[in-house]
């Protein structure tokens, strides 16, 4: 099992990630122009995700994709929920 963060390391999130207030999990929500650019999208994070075997709990509708990062089987954050979010923050053409 991975070793849960701790605060420290949770100072600085990736992008515009944002902290639960139990601090068991980050999130973000995305806007696109469209349904599909917002597919597209989740098409790229899940091979991410799946390339990292770890993967989000996300929703979306329409033009608009939540997406909440958390380690379950850790029981909090772990590196593998920042590294996640690292790599979908770096999308060169996500709306900011």
């Amino acid at each position: 099992m991975a070793k849960l963060l701790d605060k420290s390391d949770l100072k600085t999130l990736p992008g515009k990630w944002a902290l639960a207030a139990d601090q068991k999990s980050i999130s973000q929500s995305f806007k696109f122009k469209d349904f599909t650019e917002a597919f597209s999208f989740m098409t790229r994070v899940a091979l991410l995700a799946e390339k990292a075997d770890h993967h989000p709990d996300w929703s979306n509708s329409y033009n608009k994709v939540d997406i909440t990062l958390s380690s379950h089987d850790a029981g909090g954050l772990t590196q593998k929920d920042l590294a996640l979010a690292e790599a979908i923050s770096s999308f060169v053409w996500l709306p900011q």
